[in-house]
């Protein structure tokens, strides 16, 4: 079952541990790796063995070696790394995204030395930038994703709007045309359950406004992000967001975007959307635009610590499992993009997936800060205080930035 926030829906309850080594090789001789990761595919089964194949194939070339991969569920990843590098059992790698790398930098091992210049210099810009601190990688990055503006074709011809939206000034001409049939705009997600990734930031990026400034304090509360709240507040009293989903965290397919009674959504992953329209029905646009256009996505990277006993043949195996050549079924099981340029199109005959991947350009992954998940779990739901007309958009940023500040000491 699908929720808004993928990373719930990929959430699984159970440890899971997959070993690979060598056939024939003594534990005096054995070399052991171990890699901590989530359930970023999720089909339990495939997920397992993709891993198993990976670790198969790198015992080809590095024989002695053992690979262990325990897959942990999303929930309290960062309680439970935490207390593992604390107490200095932690694994040789662990899958992080951007907002985790500025967490973990003290603790990480950097990657440069095992990718290589070749394979730096290959990755997109804004996938560089995002796991790049100083001239230190900090991760070697597996796959990305995007998550641009989707509107459900259907429900365009049943509120009579031929043109698709490029700019918020579209959403807010069309909006009357959709809430005069009964139906909405947008679906926006505001249950502060969900992340403001997929949410409020994207908007916040579009208005040209960053959740923190260059001196690591919160800037949501600028001009700009008070124009970008102001602009769903609209939306909302004029009855044009899905209301379901400005309080609860509503099941892809029991939203009013999947029924056809919804224009456009950015909360919902394109990937989530086919088996539940009609592939015709959703179609792929680039990001909403006010001065820039902007999505939010992922990079998932394997993250070296400085705490492992086995630091260059894990480098070894993580430059092997993110190598654009290797990594190719894994990121087409989870509907994800490579990371790198010049990659052949990896979904030839999948027009969503295909559409998806050229926006990549347009993704900002995410804000690079260590207070930056408990920043929003202050600002989630003064947004969603907003939305619901309990407070201005001002004053309900004014307040979330006050509770931010012992965040950032």
């Amino acid at each position: 079952m699908r929720k808004l926030l993928r990373a719930v829906a990929l959430g699984v309850t159970a440890l899971i541990v997959l070993t690979g080594c060598a056939g024939g090789v003594t534990d005096s001789q054995e070399r052991t790796v171990t890699v901590w990761t989530y359930p970023a595919i999720s089909d339990d089964a495939r997920h397992r063995e993709l891993w198993a194949n990976l670790i198969s194939r790198f015992n080809e070339t590095n024989p002695g070696v053992r690979v262990d991969v325990e897959i942990f569920p999303w929930a309290k990843r960062d309680e439970a790394l935490q207390t593992a590098i604390t107490s200095d059992t932690g694994p040789d790698l662990v899958y992080l995204v951007p907002d985790q790398l500025s967490s973990y930098e003290a603790a990480i091992e950097p990657m440069n030395a095992y990718l290589g210049q070749e394979r730096a210099s290959s990755l997109l810009p804004n996938v560089a930038q995002a796991v790049t601190a100083g001239d230190s990688l900090l991760g070697a990055p597996l796959l990305t994703s995007s998550n641009p503006l989707v509107c459900n074709a259907a429900a365009f011809r049943a509120a009579g709007v031929v043109t698709y939206p490029s700019t918020w000034e579209d959403v807010t001409e069309m909006a009357p045309l959709f809430t005069e049939k009964g139906m909405y705009a947008l679906t926006y997600s505001a249950d502060p359950g969900q992340t403001l990734n997929m949410s409020f930031y994207p908007l916040l990026w579009q208005a040209g406004g960053s959740v923190f400034d260059a001196d690591e304090q919160v800037a949501f509360n600028s001009p700009q992000g008070i124009r970008a709240l102001e602009f769903l507040t609209g939306l909302a009293r004029g009855n044009a967001l899905e209301p379901d989903s400005l309080t609860t965290a509503v099941n892809t397919e029991q939203t009013e975007f999947a029924a056809g009674r919804s224009g456009c959504t950015w909360s919902i992953p394109a990937v989530d959307l086919v088996p539940v329209l009609s592939e015709e029905n959703v179609v792929v646009l680039p990001p909403l635009k006010d001065e820039r256009s902007v999505a939010y996505g992922t990079v998932g990277s394997l993250s070296l610590l400085k705490s492992s006993r086995n630091k260059e043949v894990a480098g070894r195996f993580a430059a092997f499992v993110t190598d654009p050549v290797n990594s190719v079924d894994y990121l087409r099981a989870g509907g994800y993009f490579s990371p790198t340029s010049g990659t052949a199109p990896l979904y030839a005959g999948r027009p969503v997936q295909s559409r998806v991947e050229q926006t990549l350009p347009n993704v900002r992954f995410g804000e690079p800060n260590h207070a930056a998940r408990q920043v929003m779990g202050v600002l989630s739901p003064e947004i969603q205080a907003a939305l619901l007309g309990q407070k201005s958009p001002q004053q309900a940023l004014t307040d979330a930035a006050e509770a931010a500040k012992p965040l950032l000491r």
